[in-house]
């Protein structure tokens, strides 16, 4: 039982998935308390652990180790490709399968997966157990982070802000500054004279960060609820949406292995641009939803698809990452 636990732990499938799931189940029963503003208001803690969350982020980030993984330009750029212009352009393709009020807001949640930047943790782990270039898969996934707090709200602001209504381009841009890049960009400046506490205090900020994220889920489903945003939604639709989100991540896994192949990588390479290529981080998702769909009623729906690709790709990549790990041997 031990070994299941561990093995669980490893790869993520920890509590936090279990927790994700209670949040949506609490916010179908009690979504009054994630939508009132007296006399405390969740969405307003929401907010300011965006920023803690991204003033963190800041502080782990070293500018001397950034700079050192610039080397491997080659693979950087396939996988920073994938990330931003692969799974994009994928979500684009399949939009018109998506006809109908309710399909289309399953359709802008599934592209604003796809817009996403990778992953850090899993990425790095997954690379790990595949024997990979753990180095590159943690450059790779930082530099993913910094270019996705552009690069998400420039495809958000083009192909979503129409369907969703009331986004203030100027607004966005304002409180994107504000409640993220600044704190981040602090975080940054303190790294050299305190990025110590941060790697001293790992599991703690972690901590912080899952609870953070599942304050926003609660609040999000709240407002999905409160409004019978899901009542259309039906159990085979959600069963299709899983075997499409594992269609897409199997998609980009046989591309980018095409492309590494085809660039002569060897395995290790290939491992991380496979690895890092394919995932999507739920933190920046859910912290970046809070600014960016701040007005929208079907915030709710937007993560739903987030939520599904995150524990499908924990599954898919382990199970491969022992495959791969096992041929190497």
């Amino acid at each position: 039982m031990n070994k299941i636990s561990n093995f669980f732990s490893r790869i993520g499938l920890d509590w936090f998935l279990g927790a994700i799931i209670l949040m949506v189940v609490l916010a179908y029963y009690f979504p009054s308390f994630g939508i009132m503003q007296e006399p405390f208001s969740l969405e307003e803690l929401a907010n300011y652990g965006v920023s803690g969350i991204f003033f963190f982020y800041g502080l782990k980030l070293s500018i001397d180790k950034l700079k050192k993984g610039l080397a491997n330009w080659k693979m950087h750029l396939v996988i920073q490709l994938t990330t931003f212009v692969l799974f994009p352009l994928i979500a684009l393709l399949v939009k018109p399968l998506f006809k109908g009020a309710d399909t289309e807001s399953l359709w802008l949640g599934i592209f604003y997966l796809a817009a996403l930047p990778s992953t850090v943790s899993s990425s790095v782990v997954m690379v790990s157990m595949a024997n990979g270039n753990v180095p590159s898969a943690i450059f790779n996934a930082s530099i993913s982070s910094l270019i996705g707090l552009f690069m998400t709200p420039l495809w958000v602001g083009i192909f979503v802000a129409a369907d969703t209504g009331g986004f203030d381009t100027q607004s966005i841009v304002i409180k994107l500054c504000l409640q993220v890049l600044l704190p981040l960009v602090i975080g940054l400046l303190l790294n050299k004279r305190l990025g110590w506490l941060a790697d001293k205090h790992k599991t703690a900020l972690k901590n912080f960060d899952q609870s953070i994220i599942l304050v926003i889920i609660y609040t999000s489903f709240c407002k999905s609820f409160a409004l019978n945003l899901f009542r259309d939604l039906s159990f085979i639709e959600l069963i299709l949406l899983m075997a499409g989100l594992l269609g897409l991540f199997f998609s980009v896994i046989i591309i980018t292995r095409f492309i590494a192949k085809l660039l002569g990588f060897d395995m290790a390479d290939t491992i991380t641009v496979m690895f890092c290529g394919s995932k999507k981080s739920l933190v920046h998702g859910t912290v970046m939803s809070k600014v960016l769909f701040t007005q929208s009623s079907i915030i709710g729906i937007i993560l739903l698809p987030l939520m599904v690709y995150h524990a499908l790709q924990l599954i898919a990549a382990s199970i491969m990452a022992q495959k791969f790990a096992k041929a190497q041997q």
